[in-house]
This record gives C-alpha cells, sequence and structure tokens, in this order.
C-alpha cells in the first residue's frame, strides 16, 4: 500500500516539519518501510511498477500523524457537555458516579455508549486513547472489546475505588478491588492474545480513581501488582483545590507523597491535571519518569489555577487530554487550542504582575506562552511518546506504525477551502496555494471534521 502527497509532523517542540511530495510504502502488517521524496531514485523505481496500489493525496491536502488522547472517562461520555456548573468533589457526586454506576447496571446501554464513543474519537482525528471505565470488571471488558473492534488503541483502565460518597458505587474492601483488577487485567489480555502483536490495540491499565477514593491498603496493592506485571497506571494528581484539602485533612500530607510512597509515580505512569504542582513535584515526577495529561478545559472548570504547562514541558513528558465529561469536548483539537489560551493568559499575568512562576520581575523573565505548533506536537509525538506508544509513532518514519489522519484544506479543483477554511488570494488569482505553515495554521485555527478525509491505525483505515 503506497501513498503519495505531503506530510506535516512536529517531531520535536515548536518544531513543524512540511515534507512535500513524499512516497510512503506500508507493509501488510501496518508499518511504513519506505518515507521519502517521490523524486528519489528509489521512490521513482516504486512508482515505476505497474502493480502498487496507489493513493493520492491531493495538492492542499496533507497526512498528519493520528491524536493521542491521554485523558478520557469513557462512561461520563454518557452526559458529557452538562452539568459542569459544580466543584468537583460535588460534580462527581452528582453527575459522575451515577453515570458509571448506571453503565456498570446495563451492559446493553453500555456497550451503545461505548460504540458512540469510538466512533466519535475516529471522526476528531484521534488514534490513542486511556481510558478511565468503571468499577465492574464486565463493564470495562465491554469497553475493551468496543474499542479493539474500532480499531483504535486504547488503554483501558478498571477504576479501583474502595472509598466512595455514594455507598451503592464502591467496592467492598481493598481486598476485593484488588482481585477484581487482577482478574480485569487478565481477561483484558485474553481478548487480545490470540491476534499477532501488532493487532492487540488494547491494554489494561492499573487506575486508581484518585487518592480520596483509595484507601492507603489498595494504593499499596496496585503499586505492587503494576511493578510485578510491568503495567501501565494513570490516575489523578494535584487537580482542584477542593480535592487537595481533603487529601490534607484526611492523609496529612500531599497526593504526590502518597502515590510516590506506593510506588505508583513510574515511567509507565499517567498523572492527569496537577495544576497545583510546584517546582519540586516536577523534578520528582521527572525522577519517575512520570508524565502528566493536560486537560485545559476541565482544569478551567474544576481547578482554581491553571497548570504551569511551560514549565512542565522543560521537565517531563506531557500530553493532551479532553477529560470527558469534566471538559465538553472529544476534540483534542479544542484542546490544542485551549492550551494555548491558558498558556497566554499566564503570560498576560506575568507581564502585568509577575505572579506566574515565581517570576518578580517581568521583563527579563522567561515567556510562559505556547504556541500553536507547540501544542500540535502536544496532541501528536509529545502524546504518542507520554502514552508509550509502538516505537516512531507520531512520525513518518521506517518502522513507525501507520497512524496518520488525512486533512483536506484546500481543494485545488475549486479553488475553495474546505470546510470553515476561505483563501481569499487564491480565489483572486487562480492560482492553488502550495503547502506552507500558515496554512497548517489555519487549519489548526478554524478546521473540524470536515476537513478529516480518513483515519488510519496501525494500517487500518477506520473511516472516510
Amino acid at each position: 500500500m503506497f501513498f503519495r502527497g505531503d506530510l506535516v509532523q512536529c517531531p520535536a517542540l515548536g518544531q513543524l516539519d512540511i515534507l512535500p511530495d513524499y512516497l510512503l510504502e506500508v507493509d501488510d502488517s501496518g508499518f511504513l518501510t519506505h518515507v521519502s521524496p517521490a523524486n528519489s531514485p528509489e521512490s521513482c523505481k516504486k512508482l515505476d511498477s505497474s502493480s502498487i496500489s496507489l493513493t493520492i493525496i491531493p495538492p492542499g491536502s496533507f497526512l498528519l500523524p493520528t491524536f493521542c488522547d491521554l485523558h478520557l472517562h469513557a462512561p461520563q461520555s454518557l452526559y458529557h457537555g452538562t452539568g459542569l456548573h459544580r466543584p468537583l468533589m460535588e460534580w462527581l457526586d452528582e453527575y459522575a458516579f451515577k453515570a458509571e454506576e448506571r453503565l456498570d447496571a446495563d451492559p446493553i446501554l453500555a456497550r451503545r455508549v461505548y460504540k458512540c464513543l469510538a466512533e466519535r474519537l475516529i471522526e476528531n482525528g484521534t488514534g490513542a486513547v486511556s481510558l478511565f471505565g468503571t468499577i465492574k470488571e464486565e463493564t470495562n471488558l465491554i469497553l475493551a472489546e468496543v474499542m479493539q473492534a474500532a480499531g483504535l488503541r486504547a488503554f483501558v483502565g478498571k477504576l479501583s475505588m474502595d472509598i466512595s460518597s455514594r455507598p451503592s458505587y464502591v467496592e467492598a474492601s481493598a481486598q476485593e478491588s484488588l482481585s477484581a483488577v487482577e482478574s480485569f487485567v487478565k481477561n483484558c489480555h485474553a481478548l487480545v492474545s490470540h491476534l499477532p502483536e501488532h493487532k492487540r490495540l488494547v491494554e489494561p491499565v492499573i487506575t486508581p480513581r484518585f487518592v480520596p477514593s483509595c484507601s492507603d491498603d489498595l494504593l499499596a496493592g496496585l503499586g505492587a501488582m503494576s511493578e510485578a506485571k510491568s503495567l501501565r497506571i494513570q490516575s489523578h494528581l494535584a487537580e482542584a483545590h477542593d480535592q487537595i484539602e481533603w487529601v490534607k485533612r484526611e492523609r496529612g500530607v500531599d497526593d504526590i507523597e502518597i502515590f510516590d510512597r506506593h510506588a505508583l509515580l513510574t515511567p509507565r505512569t499517567i498523572q492527569a491535571h496537577c495544576t497545583f504542582v510546584d517546582s519540586q513535584s516536577l523534578s520528582l515526577l521527572r525522577t519517575r519518569g512520570t508524565a502528566i495529561a493536560h486537560c485545559p478545559l476541565s482544569n478551567a472548570y474544576f481547578s482554581a489555577k491553571p497548570f504551569p504547562l511551560h514549565e512542565a514541558l522543560q521537565t517531563v513528558k506531557v500530553g493532551l487530554g479532553t477529560d470527558v465529561a469534566g471538559g465538553y469536548s472529544l476534540d483534542i483539537m479544542s484542546a490544542m487550542r485551549q492550551s494555548v489560551v491558558v498558556s497566554r493568559m499566564r503570560e498576560g499575568s506575568r507581564i502585568m504582575h509577575g505572579t506566574e512562576g515565581g517570576c518578580q520581575h517581568s521583563e527579563t523573565c522567561e515567556s510562559l506562552s505556547v504556541d500553536w505548533k507547540e501544542s500540535l506536537y502536544l496532541a501528536t509525538r509529545s502524546g504518542a511518546l507520554a502514552l508509550n506508544l509502538p516505537r516512531g509513532c507520531g512520525l513518518f518514519t521506517v518502522g513507525s506504525p501507520f497512524d496518520v489522519q488525512y486533512i483536506r484544506v484546500f481543494d485545488a479543483e475549486t479553488n475553495l477551502g474546505v470546510g470553515a477554511l476561505d483563501f481569499f488570494d487564491a480565489v483572486l488569482s487562480g492560482k492553488s496555494p502550495g503547502l506552507s505553515p500558515e496554512m497548517v495554521e489555519k487549519w489548526w485555527s478554524l478546521g473540524d471534521v470536515r476537513n478529516r478525509a480518513g483515519v488510519w491505525v496501525q494500517g487500518i483505515k477506520l473511516t472516510g
């Protein structure tokens, strides 16, 4: 399988590569075996073959690595877009726990909700996602089945919580919770064990909901299980003021210390939010190799301060999360835009008051803002690194999986932009513009699902 056209990638923070007229070859297992300009001798030799199956990406369009969503609550897509008027701990009681409990009681509804979620993720260009599920094993196995069938890379977490403000939605004890996790891990692996390794897209994730819902015994057991079985871990860290105060009041220390004490900060761990982390906490996360899922929209609703993205990018692995339903949009493009907006507001505060990042002399301090190119890196390559995806994910390089989205920006036949994009100079001149950083930025700013003509994961076309 061959593709010929323009490529866009962000191999490093702040770096945007536009690779014009490249030829890609994808093998039967969905890996790239050739990445080279179409006019190179090797490419020309391949193109001369009459037997190749070639997809042409026309001028005004490009291929881009799929997006990574590092933090999403799958059952909460039942009601996302509502209920965001309460503080975090109240919102969990009133909305989140009820929705999760409802899906645990209704497997037919759970399957319907999860199929819709998978369709929406693909529609929005997400190829890999880290998912929080519910406390019931069977419901999480449904989630894993649906994601595998949809062709998405999905890391599925059965929630662990032996403490709850909702008596009907809690596990009976730390030991019962640990036994349930062990069973889920075994059965989740069994779902894909019959497949070749490159087709095993779903993995289980150790998922203590957050410190307020987990006893020390449960956290200790989860840490030991993760270490013994080399399992991924995901949770929430230093998210909201009321959550942080609860932990300090009940446990006497910050939640990062509790996670670290129980071996839950590892190179296999992703911690969501981290809005209240300081430089010392970031240093600890760096030492442990732990990544952060930055969720700018839900942070705006539930955290009393913005996440220090600029500082974190100098220290740890960071990717983006939608945090449905704490965030109301499944679209990583929205998360990219919001990450830039929040960072610019932090920079404005630094300039006016010197209140961010400990800077008291704004004219001499480093800018706290990030730009659109840096956010595109977060959504693609950086997210892939944070998720520990297969080698090369987020890049066009030989050996990497073909996890790609096909973006249409400009229609060369009509000289018109696609979707919400307009190119007035092209209309007036009658000449099609070549792909440029400005054109990619316009898509970044204004693009939507109308610009996405196809999505592939591991070489399999999922839509378009």
